[in-house]
């Protein structure tokens, strides 16, 4: 449940978020809001996670055309860690002070994000930043418009799918190699049905 482990040969199923589709997600909101000449800077999880890294991989496919016909500033390791995603987003900074858009590929990353943003003298919205997770805090930066956008996982959902399919594979019935338990984009539109 959660993530996969690439290569055990043993598991008869994996439950867990598509972080690939959520990525997608992420970037074909993105695209919709870049335009040519624009400015990216991403901050990753931890490289060499297959879960994170597609998360990075999908929002980079997700957005298309203007992948393009956008410059990506930075791409820089976080450790899915707010104070090391405080150290990349001032790293973005730094690169180019004008940054159009940042993603951060986990949603600790994204809350020091939003506090170099404040700290730079950025308003809400000055700067697209797109997260992934939509932890309750990040759900708080969303309605407060510092964070444009997150990609919301269900953990109950996962739980529950999970157990239901480990049961059902204890039992002998034949279950999906994947369960996808899905991905929704949080905005300011509908953080409130994310609040908790």
């Amino acid at each position: 449940m959660d993530n996969d482990i690439p290569g055990w040969k043993r598991k008869t199923s994996v439950v867990a978020t598509n972080n690939y589709k959520g990525g997608l997600l992420a970037g074909k909101y993105l695209a919709t809001r870049l335009e040519a000449g624009d400015t990216l800077g991403i901050l990753e999880g931890v490289p060499g996670v297959p879960a994170l890294d597609d998360r990075v991989k999908g929002m980079l496919a997700g957005l298309g055309a203007v992948r393009s016909q956008i410059k990506i500033v930075a791409q820089l390791a976080t450790d899915c860690a707010q104070d090391k995603g405080l150290t990349a987003a001032q790293d973005v900074l730094t690169r180019q002070s004008s940054v159009t858009a940042i993603y951060a590929a986990c949603g600790p990353p994204a809350l020091g994000a939003v506090q170099v943003l404040k700290n730079a003298g950025k308003k809400p919205g000055d700067v697209i930043l797109v997260g992934f997770d939509a932890l309750p805090d990040e759900v708080a930066q969303v309605k407060a418009g510092w964070e444009t956008a997150s990609v919301a996982q269900f953990p109950a959902k996962i739980g529950l799918l999970g157990i239901d399919t480990l049961y059902k594979a204890v039992k002998g019935k034949k279950v999906p190699k994947n369960v996808d338990t899905g991905t929704a984009l949080v905005t300011k539109a509908n953080a409130a049905q994310f609040a908790g």
